[in-house]
């Protein structure tokens, strides 16, 4: 990584946003996209425009920006502080545009970044560790980032305020000025004095414009001096940094009070002579063009009456067959063999009416696109996902906020202690809230949904759809297809609180098919809602796992992570199979329904599972004493049927994680929990034991990780915290070791097991499991026995 210097036995550094843009230049639309992605969450700039290094043709990366969500408060008329939730390529915001004439001796960058957040550089400059003299492909380039408000008054800007950056000699780069300086609310120009003969024509321009101008001079010695309306000037040298951050902070406030020009990224695309990325590219472009033709049959109808309308077999009728079918598995001891033959009757009516259902041009068009598509089906996957996240992002947002508001009056009530009847009101009120996040959102995950039992009504009554032009057995190998390229696929049904057993047994025939029976490591993780647990596995592995505030995961989904040729060595097995699950709530404000069914998920993925992480969000274990007897009863569960997965216990969000006597203490609360737990679990399911290791083989001081906080400061602008992912790291070689010492499971396993325990959970009786793993052991030596010999 240097370069060597003629002349000299010294050697230079490769500037660090060499690096990037060399990585950016030679990636695929998808791996930029990432890239673009994760330096956002990071609250670092990200290229908007990018000169071609060879043809110096300008790429505007358009596509790259399509899954950035930015989240920010701030007040409106009646000073109310409201929450804001959008894509980032959709919002409408001022912008402040940077650039500089000639060599100035302030850093334009670093005076961006006491503006943004003083704390982090979101710009890197020259003054950053590792930056070095040279600089080879960020001349021309343009980056952007955005100031998001926290609603609180110590914020620089009331609002959510775009800032731009032209690196090099605007001089040298006018096109980039010409479109930039088009599009800003204010522009903002570096250079030594105003009499600089190659940048005054320039500069006279910008002053006879109507929008405003402040010019940073980097050779005068004055403070802030409003020349005429919107037009400023502040001198730079020999002065404070502070100081001359207050003034710009003010001038461009006052600048943006008065202006009204507004910026949104789609507009960057309007100039003639650039390169959009979308564009150009034939499969992103096709793939946009069939998402936005599909997302046209949604056009003028009520979100809230979407999955009614256009996704009837994952409804009303599904809901009743889960219903019906855990009655059945579950007999009452008076029970005759004629009502079971009744239940049996209705089971297969209620799969005759699903079948019945006509299927919506809306399901039609997208099967018919996945096979259209073959090779090139991610374009257009990853479009419709955008835009269906575009559709009820507005809905879904307000909810959520609704959702937050009703939760923390909740919980006000419950302290208190003293008004029963307000508590049930708002607890209903909050149940209902949570019933309309679920109506209104919709995902690619309830297009899968409704295929998926599209699939089973079919395959139940063995007959074809008339209006499904594909047959319905082609229907596994679209979502093993979609697994293998990264894609969840959901599990349990959350909503239904069900496993498709038939559904999931075919996606993974058709994944055995596709990759052969390879061998599986099962990690899962359990833990209470908005806890992290998916962002802790999307960091880890690099998933795609639904993040965001309130419940998002329902259920249980599940992803494949490919094991390098490197790691095989170090391990037996092929893929690890990632299980994330829904938040299991505060358990104290929920109904006995809802606790059945948390042990009912709890039970699923732990007897699924090799390794089990379980997520504490705090320090505080009390809070999490119902889920914590919950995996206590797991285990023991799991211990009865000769199942020995192991788990990890995750501490999220611990303030001070060197603190080692401070940790000591936790880990002993922790082990002291757990055992008092174990008693009480042990009286639930008759079982013999005083303390958590004689369920689990555990130890309290390997197999329990303390996490920092994930932001270094408060969101919305805060950065993530390098100490979390060095956590993160800990935790992956925790997972490697007990990965190392397991054998994993063959998929065709895998699916028996699946059956199995889900049968078993249904039925209430793990015994029946237990016979059905020792069978299962028993094929497992009869395989290996037959392959040695």
């Amino acid at each position: 990584m240097s370069l060597s210097n003629k002349g000299t036995g010294q050697s230079e550094q490769i500037h660090p946003m060499d690096v990037q843009m060399a990585v950016f230049h030679c990636a695929d639309g998808f791996l930029k996209q990432l890239m673009v992605t994760k330096l956002s969450q990071c609250q670092y700039a990200l290229p908007l425009l990018v000169p071609d290094p060879f043809t110096q043709q300008i790429e505007f990366p358009f596509w790259t920006f399509r899954q950035i969500n930015k989240r920010w408060k701030m007040r409106n008329t009646n000073n109310e502080i409201i929450s804001k939730t959008q894509p980032i390529y959709n919002v409408e915001t001022p912008m402040v545009f940077f650039f500089r004439f000639g060599s100035v001796s302030s850093s334009k960058s670093h005076l961006m970044n006491s503006l943004i957040n003083e704390k982090h550089n979101t710009f890197f400059h020259r003054n950053c560790p590792g930056s070095s003299r040279t600089r080879v492909l960020m001349d021309g380039v343009v980056e952007i980032a955005w100031f998001c408000p926290s609603g609180k008054d110590t914020d620089k800007f009331t609002d959510c305020v775009a800032f731009c950056n032209l690196h090099g000699d605007a001089g040298d780069h006018e096109k980039q000025l010409q479109i930039l300086t088009e599009m800003a609310s204010v522009n903002v120009v570096l250079l030594p004095r105003l009499d600089t003969n190659e940048s005054i024509k320039m500069i006279q321009n910008l002053y006879t414009n109507k929008k405003p101008l402040i010019c940073l001079l980097t050779e005068d010695e004055s403070t802030v001096t409003e020349m005429n309306n919107g037009k400023f000037k502040i001198g730079l040298k020999e002065r404070s940094q502070s100081d001359v951050s207050e003034e710009l902070r003010r001038a461009i406030n006052d600048c943006l009070s008065e202006s009204s020009f507004t910026f949104r990224l789609e507009d960057v695309s309007k100039f003639s002579d650039i390169r959009v990325d979308e564009e150009d590219d034939d499969d992103c472009r096709r793939g946009r063009e069939a998402a936005q033709q599909m997302m046209s049959l949604l056009e003028n109808k009520d979100i809230t009456e979407i999955k009614e309308s256009f996704l009837p077999h994952m409804g009303k009728l599904w809901h009743q067959f889960c219903q019906k079918n855990k009655e059945l598995h579950r007999p009452q001891a008076h029970e005759t063999e004629m009502e079971i033959s009744r239940k049996q009757a209705d089971l297969k009516g209620l799969r005759e009416q699903q079948y019945a259902f006509n299927m919506c041009t809306f399901i039609q068009f997208f099967i018919k696109e996945i096979h259209l598509f073959a090779e090139n089906k991610m374009y257009f996957i990853k479009w419709l996902g955008i835009f269906l996240d575009e559709y009820s992002s507005i809905d879904i947002s307000a909810l959520h906020q609704k959702y937050d508001e009703k939760w923390s009056a909740v919980i006000k009530l419950k302290e208190n202690n003293d008004k029963p009847e307000q508590l049930k009101t708002e607890q209903e009120e909050l149940e209902r809230i949570s019933e309309e996040i679920q109506i209104t959102a919709f995902g690619l995950e309830h297009i899968m949904r409704e295929i998926g039992q599209i699939y089973e009504s079919c395959s139940s009554v063995k007959k074809n759809k008339k209006d499904l032009q594909f047959h319905f057995s082609s229907l596994p190998s679209l979502a093993a297809e979609m697994m293998i390229s990264g894609f969840p696929l959901e599990l349990m049904d959350g909503d239904a609180a069900h496993v498709p057993v038939i559904w999931i047994s075919a996606v993974l025939d058709q994944l055995i098919q596709k990759l052969g029976d390879q061998r599986v490591f099962v990690l899962s993780i359990l833990g209470i809602q908005s806890s992290g647990k998916s962002t802790m596995l999307n960091a880890m592995f690099g998933l795609q796992f639904a993040v965001s505030a309130g419940r998002c995961t329902r259920g249980a989904f599940m992803q494949l992570v490919r094991v390098s040729d490197e790691m095989k060595t170090q391990m037996n097995f092929d893929y690890i199979l990632v299980v994330d699950t829904e938040g299991l709530g505060a358990l104290e404000l929920a109904g006995r329904a809802t606790r059945h069914q948390v042990n009912e998920l709890a039970t699923f993925v732990v007897g699924l599972a090799n390794l089990t992480l379980i997520n504490i969000f705090g320090e505080n274990t009390s809070e999490m004493q119902d889920i914590l007897q919950i995996v206590v009863q797991v285990f023991m569960r799991m211990k009865k049927v000769r199942l020995n997965p192991s788990c990890v216990f995750v501490h999220q969000n611990v303030s001070d994680v060197t603190a080692g006597e401070k940790n000591m203490e936790g880990k002993r609360q922790l082990q002291q929990t757990l055992d008092e737990m174990t008693k009480l679990a042990a009286k639930d399911e008759v079982y013999d034991a005083e303390c958590f290791s004689d369920v689990i083989r555990f130890d309290v001081q390997n197999d329990v990780k303390y996490f920092a906080q994930l932001w270094e400061g408060s969101p919305p602008m805060a950065p993530p915290n390098p100490n979390y992912y060095e956590n993160i790291q800990e935790v992956k070689e925790s997972i490697k070791t007990y990965a190392s010492k397991s054998h994993g499971i063959m998929l065709t396993h895998l699916k028996d097991r699946i059956k199995d325990l889900w049968e078993a959970l249904m039925k209430e009786q793990f015994i029946n499991f237990r016979k059905s793993l020792e069978i299962s052991a028993y094929r497992k030596l009869e395989a290996e026995y037959s392959k040695w010999s």
